[in-house]
């Protein structure tokens, strides 16, 4: 049975991700060079680097400022992290930097391809399509008592980084 958009959006509720838009795609067949690897990793490379634009996204993520540093610096993607496609190369994505996102590896892109293995065979595939180049889901962004989540971790690590230039 093909889905319709709100079968696709019940399906991320169920997988705890209701506030990930879905845009409907009709899969391709690409040409996909035989050097797609080498460009993808230079491309993640460069993703990363791109991400500073996003502090408070990666603020929220807990990373330690090693992790933090090297992320932004497009030296390596920290455990728990991936670079995802917003349309897979096997189905016509592009390697640019705005068909990637990032999520938590655990559960959000375990949860992500389960999403679009249901989809199998269907003529028309509802990819998720986050509006930023980090996916976190709104459930993981809600500060607790106390104030503002993303002020305060930003606040933490400033502190952080202040007390390790000091000693």
């Amino acid at each position: 049975m093909e889905w319709t958009q709100a079968i696709a959006e019940k399906r991320l509720s169920d997988l705890k991700m209701s506030d990930l838009p879905v845009t409907p795609f009709r899969p391709q067949n690409p040409h996909v060079d035989k050097d797609w690897f080498q460009k993808y990793r230079g491309l993640c490379r460069e993703f990363m680097r791109s991400l500073s634009d996003s502090v408070q996204e990666l603020a929220m993520m807990n990373l330690s400022r090693d992790e933090f540093m090297n992320l932004l610096m497009g030296h390596e993607i920290p455990d728990n992290l991936s670079i995802r496609f917003r349309v897979p190369l096997m189905w016509g994505g592009e390697l640019k930097i705005d068909n990637l996102f990032m999520c938590f590896t655990f559960p959000q892109s375990q949860n992500l391809d389960r999403f679009i293995i249901e989809q199998s065979g269907h003529d028309t595939i509802w990819l998720p399509n986050p509006a930023k180049k980090i996916y976190m889901p709104i459930h993981s962004t809600i500060s607790g008592n106390g104030g503002n989540g993303v002020a305060d971790r930003l606040s933490q690590m400033a502190a952080n980084n202040a007390s390790n230039m000091r000693g």
